[in-house]
């Protein structure tokens, strides 16, 4: 791999329940004058998923009641300090208030005949460190982590433990191009390496058990 090129997919507008996602994004691919080609990926916000489902709800602006839809979106509470809340979602995430926020690959295939991959990203806090970057929360059509345990490195020695998070480097990389305020849910990473597609799931290769997480 020599070059990765990242844009965003301008005019996507409005999502509301029961849009179709791919034909939003296939609509604003062919007005900004884009294709896509063999092994692209697609990126898009949790968010207009979440929106285009219908997991949306009224808020009434109230602590209470913030209190309440996060209770409903965690297994557990891990922190807690003030109003924030260090939550384990029912689907194994760890992060502030339970996710809460104020993909079609086949379909795709079928559509235009080229073989791509999406991901599905999310803002997401670090421990221990200031700020936050967007990290997959979903993926289909590409390997997840790129394990390098038992390659060598530049200096000629065994790699040991070494897995690096493809997909969440992909996440932070097209939040680059997306802005937090236009509203662009949409972005194309051009050039990734063909060894980076395949199978692969979240939730199974990215999430770490329990059993060898030190902090919970």
């Amino acid at each position: 791999m020599n070059e990765v090129r990242i844009f965003p997919i301008l005019g996507v507008g409005q999502v509301n329940e029961g849009d179709d996602l791919v034909t939003l994004f296939l609509d604003a691919l062919t007005a900004g004058g884009h294709t896509l080609q063999h092994h692209d990926l697609v990126t898009v916000t949790s968010k207009i998923v979440s929106k285009s489902e219908g997991q949306v709800v009224a808020f009434d602006g109230t602590d209470e009641h913030k209190d309440q839809l996060i209770s409903q979106q965690s297994k557990r509470v891990i922190r807690r300090r003030g109003p924030m809340r260090i939550t384990e979602t029912h689907h194994g995430f760890v992060n502030a208030n339970a996710g809460i926020d104020l993909s079609n690959t086949a379909e795709l295939a079928r559509r235009t005949g080229v073989e791509v991959g999406v991901v599905v990203t999310d803002t997401f806090g670090r421990v221990w460190r200031t700020g936050v970057t967007d990290v997959a929360l979903g993926s289909a059509g590409l390997k997840p982590i790129l394990d390098l345990r038992g390659t060598l490195d530049a200096e000629g020695r065994v790699l040991e433990v070494t897995e690096v998070a493809i997909i969440d480097e992909i996440a932070g990389a097209a939040n680059l191009v997306l802005g937090k305020s236009e509203g662009t849910p949409f972005a194309i990473l051009r050039g990734l390496d063909e060894s980076y597609f395949g199978e692969g799931s979240v939730k199974e290769d990215v999430i770490r058990p329990a059993s060898n997480d030190l902090f919970r």
